[in-house]
């Protein structure tokens, strides 16, 4: 018995001003005379009935001393706890009353603080998906470091999320800014935390010597706190709505390029959140003066451990394996390995150095190993063709493949690209294999035109092999006497 704003008013106006009855007023706005009363106040309120019993009564005392226990158990947990006890209503009616009687949390004041200038700079770290890696996928990852005072950040993309992957990115960016705050602040992740009960917190080893080597304190939230490191949520929210949305991160070396120009040119010009007229750059400069100087020298963050070789003298690391010389083999090395390199040392001595390998699954050998593994065994033959164009050029199997489909012979047209690895050098077959497997042909005629094309293009000398082999005999060469030469040619004239 709803009326319209307006009907109302209309209907205490004729009442109390022109003193119509109830009935009138009802006639002649064409509404209930219920209506008119209630509006008027004049409509008596109808005694409350007896409550309808519900299916749930009898388990009301159960269900209540069950969640002051366990506050936030679900209904549906309470509706397999009550039907064997004899109850017959629905999950619905169940969660209805669970509804109007399950004990609400005290909603939490949280303190705001503002931190002291170069006092405090918060870490954390945002998934930004998987990239397309040779053998897979790998899992990407951008560092974020925030000043607390000033908001400036940098951050980095990473494929680890090991410890020492942190300690990297910590390094370079104490770097980056030119000093370090007094105080990291960062979350409850096993890298960095080992163990917490409480507020008694056991802290990575390795992060606390390079906290000491920078006299910086290391600080962590409580558990299931991130507004307490608000700052680098905030930052990690504005990359992903003004950096990374609709960006393709195509590889690591591209996103952190792309990455420090925006840092550079649009994250730090912009405004400052706080201090009005003022940007972020400006107060990074002023929070620069009141950081804590580097260390002479940096901190090392390589991993470093002890690693077994293999029989066929490699070494397996993150899903790869790496090539040592062949004296090495089943022996123990110590591995060097940061996001750059990979080192094997023995004592003081490098036996080997590779760049690192971000593939999954991947063979990184030197050649230079596999030649001395080759010249120590006598009775060894040379690797087979297709093992050295592999060691080259690693997709070329699908080339393989393709000759066996059409049924070309592949053994000779394997060794007129063997012959191109001694007119060419490795990157310029490598990269002509690439080119004949992506146009879809296979004619190892294709390879040596491609070859030559970039060999043109690099402006190289034209590949001529003028050694001898054992295919050229060995002659004496007897000149012939000239002293009647020039009697002769007087008799041809």
């Amino acid at each position: 018995m709803s009326a319209a704003p307006e009907v109302e008013a209309e209907i205490r106006r004729l009442f109390f001003a022109e003193h119509w009855p109830v009935g009138t007023i009802a006639t002649q706005l064409v509404v209930h005379p219920d209506v008119v009363k209630r509006v008027l106040g004049l409509l008596t309120p109808r005694p409350p009935g007896e409550p309808r019993p519900r299916l749930v009564d009898p388990f009301a005392g159960l269900i209540i001393e069950t969640l002051k226990r366990y506050s936030t158990l679900r209904s549906t947990r309470l509706y397999d706890m009550l039907r064997p006890r004899g109850y017959q209503g629905s999950v619905r009616t169940l969660r209805d009353y669970v509804a109007t009687v399950r004990p609400q949390p005290r909603r939490e004041a949280f303190l705001r603080v503002d931190p002291l200038i170069g006092e405090q700079a918060q870490v954390d770290w945002a998934y930004v998906g998987k990239v397309p890696v040779p053998g897979g996928e790998r899992p990407l990852w951008a560092f974020v470091m925030v000043l607390a005072w000033s908001r400036a950040m940098w951050g980095e993309f990473v494929f680890d999320l090991s410890v020492h992957s942190l300690l990297r990115s910590l390094v370079r960016a104490a770097a980056y800014f030119h000093g370090c705050t007094r105080q990291w602040l960062f979350d409850n992740p096993k890298t960095v935390v080992l163990e917490r009960h409480g507020d008694a917190v056991r802290f990575h080893p390795k992060l606390l010597e390079l906290s000491g080597h920078y006299c910086t304190s290391l600080r962590v939230c409580g558990v299931r706190k991130a507004n307490q490191k608000g700052r680098v949520e905030r930052a990690i929210r504005y990359l992903r709505e003004r950096f990374l949305a609709g960006r393709e991160v195509r590889s690591i070396e591209q996103g952190n390029r792309e990455l420090l120009a925006f840092l550079d040119e649009v994250a730090h010009p912009r405004p400052h959140p706080t201090l009005p007229g003022r940007t972020v750059a400006d107060c990074l400069v002023e929070e620069k003066s009141r950081l804590l100087p580097l260390p002479k020298v940096p901190a090392e963050t390589s991993l470093v451990q002890p690693i077994g070789v293999d029989k066929t003298g490699f070494i397996h690391f993150d899903t790869n394996v790496y090539s040592v010389q062949h004296v090495h083999a089943q022996g123990t090395l110590t591995l060097v390995a940061d996001d750059v390199a990979v080192r094997l040392l023995q004592g003081e001595e490098e036996v080997a150095h590779h760049s690192r390998c971000w593939g999954r699954r991947q063979r990184v050998e030197n050649p230079e190993h596999r030649q001395a593994l080759l010249e120590e065994k006598r009775g060894a033959r040379k690797a087979k063709g297709q093992d050295r164009l592999r060691a080259v050029a690693p997709g070329i199997d699908a080339l393989f493949e393709r000759w066996v489909e059409t049924g070309r012979n592949v053994g000779s047209l394997t060794a007129r690209t063997v012959a191109l690895l001694d007119l060419y050098d490795d990157a310029t077959v490598a990269a002509a294999v690439t080119e004949v497997i992506a146009r879809g042909t296979h004619d190892p005629g294709a390879v040596a035109i491609i070859c030559e094309q970039l060999r043109r293009k690099a402006q190289k000398p034209v590949p001529i092999d003028v050694r001898f082999g054992s295919h050229v005999p060995d002659r004496d060469v007897i000149p012939h006497s000239l002293e009647n030469y020039d009697a002769k040619s007087k008799r041809r004239h």
